[in-house]
């Protein structure tokens, strides 16, 4: 039987935990979609340390929902808003070097966001760019295979709904 690479990282992470593995910290992503010609684009913006493409994400603050700090990070970072999903698209896994220089096991929770307004200046916009992809080479341009899965296939249902 094969399994997706998420499925295997999800099985791995439980795993972990049942040998004593410290449990993941939470992050949130907002994962910025829309609707053009028929087709469904992603919006990925580029990380300030490397350059990769990446999604909105980042840490909850105080009594956030997760939803609401996915909306808060895509504002932050990529100047956007609109319509955000309360249900998670699903999860992807990642090793986060912290400043102290010590790695950390992250879980994220991606949330789709409907993008409906785009600033021309936001608060990260002159330490990162922001592009509009198809999803499916949104889904080759991220490091984490998991979460390309996810873009794949949201991009996918997706564009089935819409068609």
């Amino acid at each position: 039987m094969l399994f997706s690479h998420s499925t295997r990282n999800r099985l791995a992470e439980q795993v972990r935990r049942l040998f004593g593995g410290m449990p993941s910290r939470v992050q949130v992503a907002a994962l910025p979609w829309r609707e053009r010609a028929g087709q469904i684009e992603i919006m990925l913006i580029t990380s300030r340390d490397t350059g990769r493409w990446v999604l909105p994400k980042g840490w909850p603050e105080g009594r956030e929902e997760l939803f609401e700090s996915a909306a808060r990070e895509a504002a932050e970072e990529a100047g956007i808003s609109g319509v955000m999903s309360r249900v998670s698209e699903g999860s992807y896994f990642y090793g986060k070097v912290l400043s102290s220089g010590m790695a950390r096991r992250c879980e994220v929770r991606v949330f789709p966001m409907e993008v409906r307004e785009t600033a021309a200046d936001w608060p990260e916009s002159h330490e990162r760019r922001r592009e509009w992809f198809s999803a499916a080479r949104a889904a080759t341009l991220v490091r984490e295979p998991d979460l390309g899965e996810i873009i794949a296939d949201f991009g996918q249902r997706r564009h089935k709904n819409a068609a």
